[in-house]
Order: structure tokens, then sequence, then C-alpha cells
């Protein structure tokens, strides 16, 4: 769990999780006992430092370079992300994929539209606002390797 917080409030929740998991088990600890905790579990020597340098991290889901997977326009790919750009004061991002395949994007039998790069804009989740005539969102996606930066 750890290793997936990379902002103050998920380790804020972490802590949360870590107190209620501690209480159950017949060792209540302190809500900023926990956050010690928490700070050590990332490899912080205290609360105070792992607030101050995670409150600097900014929370972007996908970088340039992660290889991703998903669903775009109800068509399964995989592919790797080649640009991504923050909007909306990190409400959205404007990510660039290219698929490792082309995705047909046309669902009819009597022809296709092939296509190999696709810029869209998610959500932090990893979700297109844009959705199709069924209520489908146009793209699905989600990080299944970080970049080796």
């Amino acid at each position: 769990m750890s290793s997936q917080i990379t902002n103050r409030e998920q380790a804020k929740a972490r802590a949360r999780e870590l107190r209620a998991e501690l209480a159950a088990s017949g060792a209540p600890v302190s809500h900023s006992q926990a956050l010690e905790l928490v700070a050590r579990e990332l490899g912080y020597r205290d609360w105070n430092t792992a607030s101050a340098r995670l409150s600097n991290e900014p929370e972007v889901p996908l970088q340039v370079g992660d290889q991703v997977a998903g669903r775009y326009l109800k068509q399964p790919f995989a592919g790797r992300v080649l640009a991504v750009r923050e909007i909306y004061d990190g409400a959205a991002f404007e990510v660039t994929i290219h698929f490792d395949e082309p995705v047909d994007v046309v669902e009819f039998d009597s022809f296709s539209n092939l296509r190999t790069r696709v810029t869209i804009t998610v959500s932090p989740g990893g979700v297109s606002q844009a959705r199709t005539s069924d209520g489908v969102p146009h793209m699905i996606v989600e990080q299944t390797s970080a970049a080796l930066i």
C-alpha cells in the first residue's frame, strides 16, 4: 500500500486505515501515532517531514512513457503514454496514447477505421467525461507499468 501513496491526502487515508486495523487487533493508537507510523512506512523520519515532502508531489495519474491499458470507444487496448498535460488545475489531464496495436473505432462489420494514436481528456481516475451515445466513456485507461526514467 505505501508504494501507492504519492500525496498527503493518501497518507492520511492510510493512517486512518492503519488506526482501524490496529484498533481491531486490540492495539489502538491515536491518529497522530498512526500518522507517525505511516511516515516511517514511507521512509521518512517523522510525519512533519513526510507531510512537507508529500505536499510537493503532484498527483498525476499517468506519466510520459508509462505502459497503459484500457478501453477506447469500447475496444480494448494497450499502449504507451506519449504526452500528459494537466488542465483545470489538476481536475483533468490531456493524455496522448500510442496504441501497441491499431484500434478499430467503428462497430460496423462493413468497414473499419483504425487508430494508432489518440489525444483525449481524462479525469485523475483515467476516465473520460466524453461518452458514446449509449453512455459508455470514450476512454478508460490505467497504468500497467511505470516509465523508467
